[in-house]
C-alpha cells in the first residue's frame, strides 16, 4: 500500500501548495516521498520518486517533535543544517556548503538556500501518507524502492557511493573555507 501511494501517487504537490495557509499537509505523524520533474543529477532519472522522509523521528530515547506539515515546509524552505534533503540536492547541484554561525553548521549560506529554494520550488513535488508510527515502515519502504538520494539504511543502491563521497567531499570544502554568513 505504501509503496505505491507514494511511488504513483495521485496527487504531488508544489511548494506554493504546500507553503499556502493553512495549507494541504497535515499536522500528523506520517511518511512523505519526494519527486523531481527534473533530475538533481544527469546519473539519476527524472519525473519520480527518488527520495522518502518520516516525520516524526524516533530516536533511541525519544521521538522528535516534527510531523509532516513542519517537515515538508521545511524541506522546502529551510537550510541544509535542518535537512538532508536539502544537504543532498546542493551537493548534486554543485552549490557551495559554507560554514555559517559559530562556524559549527553547515549550508549553502544565503545565496546558495536562495537558489535551491527556487530549484525546488520548480521542480521538486511531494506527496504523503499519515502514519501514527512512520519509522515502522520506513525501512521496508528503503528497502524496496529505489530511492537514490536516501542514505541511512540504503547501502545497497548503486548511487549510495558517489552520493556519500559528494556530500563527504562539500564538508571538507567547507571547513577548509571562511565562515560567512
Amino acid at each position: 500500500m505504501y509503496v505505491a501511494a507514494l511511488s504513483s501517487p495521485e496527487r504531488l504537490w508544489s511548494a506554493d501548495d504546500v507553503l499556502s495557509r493553512p495549507g494541504p499537509v497535515p499536522n500528523t505523524a506520517g511518511v512523505y516521498g519526494w519527486h523531481f520533474g527534473e533530475s538533481p543529477h544527469p546519473g539519476l532519472p527524472a519525473g519520480r520518486l527518488l527520495y522518502v522522509g518520516i516525520a516524526p523521528r524516533r530516536m533511541s530515547n525519544r521521538t522528535s517533535t516534527q510531523n509532516l506539515r513542519k517537515r515538508v515546509r521545511f524541506h522546502f524552505r529551510g537550510n541544509a543544517y535542518g535537512s538532508t534533503l536539502r544537504l543532498t540536492l546542493g551537493c548534486l547541484l554543485r552549490l557551495e556548503l559554507r560554514r555559517v554561525g559559530s562556524g559549527k553548521r553547515l549550508t549553502f549560506a544565503r545565496d546558495g538556500e536562495a537558489e535551491l529554494t527556487r530549484w525546488m520550488a520548480e521542480h521538486a513535488r511531494v506527496c504523503w501518507l499519515e502514519h501514527a508510527e512512520p519509522w515502522t515502515v520506513e525501512a521496508d519502504l528503503i528497502a524496496r524502492l529505489d530511492l537514490p538520494l536516501n542514505l541511512d539504511q540504503n547501502r545497497h543502491n548503486a548511487f549510495h557511493p558517489h552520493l556519500t563521497e559528494l556530500r563527504a567531499r562539500a564538508r571538507h570544502r567547507a571547513r577548509d573555507l571562511p565562515v560567512t554568513t
